[in-house]
């Protein structure tokens, strides 16, 4: 995969290194022609290793709403074995509404495959803590999962923190990782108290601490409310309905690192 640096963005040795490492191992999200996948399965090492299946293919059990306590009616479907969010008659905030796991979690290890149609746009969301009359980008960091492409070509808007891989509005990613529109991407979110980092298809994209002076301007600065985004040291995961077709498989997190 090629990978493009962005302008001012570098990784520290123990960055580069770690990236190195996750690249030599099998991505869990890549389809291969020679070898047989069995997706929403946990092997027996992972099992060992604490790891828990967060969508098994099969069910939307351990998954609401946002704000609800019921899956949507609506949006979201099982698919082939993936996790689907329908496109909506053009509404950004789709026919179903975001969705979030019943369980919370601290610190942690997420992975989870992503498949973006034409134009997709939605992200994954981590430490959501519900607070009513709110979205779910309000409250929580967001791993941005789009078209790049697409928006960018738009030239409608700064694409600067809003691409793939992304700390939505926050944090830019240090390199571009996706794979072309119609692949699979592998995301990796990794949380240790007020340490995060995310991955895409084995690269280090964004690694950042929470409630630094530094963080503080950056929220201070962006679209959201200091008093309400990510005030929460634990919470569920999210995942959002934009309005696009996206597909997602193999959601699974290892808690408490």
């Amino acid at each position: 995969m090629t990978i493009v640096w962005r302008t001012g963005a570098r990784l520290s040795l123990l960055g580069l290194i770690s990236a190195l490492a996750v690249c030599s191992q099998a991505n869990p999200g890549r389809d291969s022609a020679s070898t047989e996948i069995e997706h929403n399965k946990l092997t027996p090492d992972e099992v060992a290793a604490g790891w828990l299946l967060l969508f098994d293919g099969v069910s939307t059990d351990g998954w609401r709403g946002y704000l609800n306590e019921s899956f949507p009616q609506e949006g979201w479907a099982i698919a082939d074995g993936n996790l689907v969010v329908f496109a909506s008659d053009g509404s950004e905030e789709g026919l179903g509404g975001d969705i979030v796991t019943r369980a919370e979690f601290s610190d942690f290890e997420l992975l989870f495959d992503f498949k973006v149609s034409p134009v997709g746009n939605s992200g994954v969301f981590y430490r959501v803590k519900e607070v009513d009359g709110t979205v779910m980008w309000e409250v929580a960091p967001e791993f941005q999962v789009l078209d790049d492409t697409a928006y960018i070509d738009m030239g409608t808007m700064d694409m600067n923190k809003h691409l793939t891989g992304d700390n939505y509005d926050l944090h830019s990613s240090m390199v571009t990782a996706s794979s072309p529109v119609g692949d699979w991407n592998t995301g990796r979110i990794v949380v240790s108290g007020n340490q995060v980092e995310h991955w895409l298809n084995g690269q280090l994209t964004v690694r950042y601490e929470y409630y630094t002076d530094e963080w503080n301007d950056l929220v201070q600065s962006s679209k959201f409310d200091p008093a309400l985004y990510a005030r929460s040291p634990n919470g569920s995961i999210g995942i959002q309905d934009h309005g696009h077709d996206v597909r997602y498989r193999n959601i699974k997190i290892r808690p408490s690192l």
